[in-house]
């Protein structure tokens, strides 16, 4: 489901507020895609990039956000 205002979501070492994530990617939320029966996003969608969310699960749950520009400029 695409939702379009921020949840809050949380791995076992952080709260992902709103203030903080803009904070973190330096962009703006815009929206965010909250699969079915998970706690944390997919995607989430910026000003200028789409940002895939990566879980890590060794020794605790935690994520990574890996960046892909939303309008790539080709020469």
């Amino acid at each position: 489901m695409i939702l379009c205002k921020w949840q809050d979501f949380t791995t076992d070492t952080e709260t992902y507020t709103l203030e903080l994530f803009e904070q973190i990617l330096g962009d703006e939320f815009k929206a965010m895609m909250l699969e079915d029966g998970q706690d944390i996003p997919s995607f989430i969608w910026t000003t200028n990039h789409v940002v895939m969310i990566k879980q890590n699960a060794r020794m605790y749950k935690d994520i990574s956000f890996v960046k892909i520009p939303r309008n790539p400029v080709c020469a």
